[in-house]
């Protein structure tokens, strides 16, 4: 069963970073939707992202799933402590769903416009504060949840709610540097600087307070010899922040986006690093928290058959949807 709880521990997080990476963009161009200057620029980062946008949610609904089939106990704890930021993420991305699809049968386009906006920075916003509530630990008794209404509320899930926001901003605004010409590109060129240096601060902010919230988190990032192991992360994250304020010094395109991409993976692995071997910190294990072993096992079945079906239907539609978007017929 130890072997069985870890590998599904390892699959929720590969389909948590999975959204992360492949929504995190798309919900970026809502974010920057009221800094866009035209209706045409507007259509334009819309038509970038509308072949995959759904599709990229579908790791929300894997993640999610995978959690309750696999870790009841960790989903119904993590579910009862944050009831309010994830309703509020769920509705906005219904919002933010239904705003995509009106915006283009309707005459005036504008309120549609910051619905779509208004949508994509609050389910970022929400997924922010659940990080950061779940950083700080969620106080559990036996097998539930023991703290109170509030507690995802704090300085700390704010600044990762607002650390969230900007990231994918920056994923969004790299995501129109490749994806676009012209004024549009230049536009997202400076949305990048601004959103870039932005993002980077708030992530030392948060790697420095992190260490604070829990004496695990400070031994393993700190402690002798834990920090050998560690301390490369933080160098990969240096190196990627070079990459991509190079890159938009340069003027580059491709490689804006990958380093902000690097960045993301490089924080989820910190995270991972902070977090091992609990799913709700700072007292429930990945083995405490699982499934029955044949749970576990005949689950794992349709994970082998799912996961490579959803990973080679993601390749398929980037691959055909792959190049620039054409202002005025979007992608060819």
């Amino acid at each position: 069963m130890d072997d069985l709880a870890f590998i599904w521990a390892g699959l929720i997080a590969f389909a948590v970073l999975a959204y992360v990476l492949f929504d995190g963009f798309d919900l970026g161009v809502g974010i920057l939707f009221p800094w866009l200057e035209s209706e045409e620029d507007r259509d334009q980062a819309m038509n970038s992202v509308a072949p995959v946008w759904d599709g990229n949610e579908t790791w929300l609904v894997l993640g999610g799933g995978g959690l309750l089939a696999a870790f009841p106990v960790a989903y119904s704890i993590a579910l009862t402590a944050l009831y309010a930021p994830l309703t509020a993420m769920l509705l906005a991305l219904v919002f933010r769903g239904v705003a995509f699809e009106f915006r283009w049968r309707a005459s005036h386009k504008r309120a549609w416009d910051w619905a779509f906006a208004g949508g994509s920075t609050l389910a970022a916003f929400a997924q922010g504060i659940a990080l950061g509530a779940l950083v700080q630990g969620i106080a559990v008794s036996g097998r539930s949840y023991a703290g109170g209404w509030w507690d995802w509320l704090t300085p700390f899930s704010i600044v990762t709610g607002v650390a969230l926001v900007i990231g994918y901003a920056l994923l969004g605004s790299t995501w129109l540097i490749m994806k676009t010409r012209f004024g549009l590109q230049q536009r997202a060129y400076r949305a990048a600087w601004i959103t870039g240096l932005g993002t980077l601060a708030l992530i030392g902010v948060v790697s420095l307070w992190t260490p604070l919230m829990n004496p695990q988190y400070m031994a393993r990032w700190f402690s002798w010899p834990a920090i050998v192991y560690t301390a490369p992360v933080p160098l990969l994250v240096a190196l990627a922040a070079f990459v991509l304020l190079d890159g938009l010094r340069r003027q580059r395109e491709a490689a804006p986006f990958l380093a902000s991409l690097a960045l993301f993976v490089l924080c989820f692995i910190g995270l991972g690093i902070s977090f091992y071997p609990y799913i709700v910190p700072p007292s429930l294990t990945i083995w405490a928290a699982a499934a029955p072993d044949s749970s576990l096992a005949f689950l794992l079945v349709g994970a082998g058959i799912l996961i490579p079906l959803i990973l080679a239907y993601t390749a398929w539609s980037y691959w055909v949807f792959r190049g620039k978007v054409d202002p005025a017929a979007g992608y060819h």
